[in-house]
C-alpha cells in the first residue's frame, strides 16, 4: 500500500534518513511505513504529501493523479 512514498522518496535521491530526518523521527519508524508494516499517521501522510507536492489520495493510491488541488 505504502510503495508509493518509496517511490517518491526514490525519485527524489532522497535515502529514508533523509526523510526520516525531516518527519523528526528514526530511519526505522520510518522504514516500518515504507514496508507496511505500520500505518502513516495523518499527520505524518500530511507532512509527506507537502513535501512531495502531491496528493494524500495519491499517497494511498486512490489516483494516479499526483497533482494536488491547491
Amino acid at each position: 500500500m505504502y510503495k508509493r512514498i518509496r517511490d517518491l522518496r526514490e525519485d527524489w535521491d532522497m535515502n529514508q534518513t533523509q526523510i526520516a530526518k525531516m518527519l523528526g523521527m528514526s530511519q526505522t519508524g520510518y522504514s516500518k511505513y515504507e514496508t507496511g508494516e505500520n500505518d502513516i499517521p495523518t499527520n505524518i501522510l500530511i507532512k509527506l504529501a507537502d513535501f512531495y507536492n502531491v496528493s494524500v489520495d495519491y499517497i494511498l493510491e486512490r489516483t494516479d493523479n499526483c497533482k494536488t488541488n491547491r
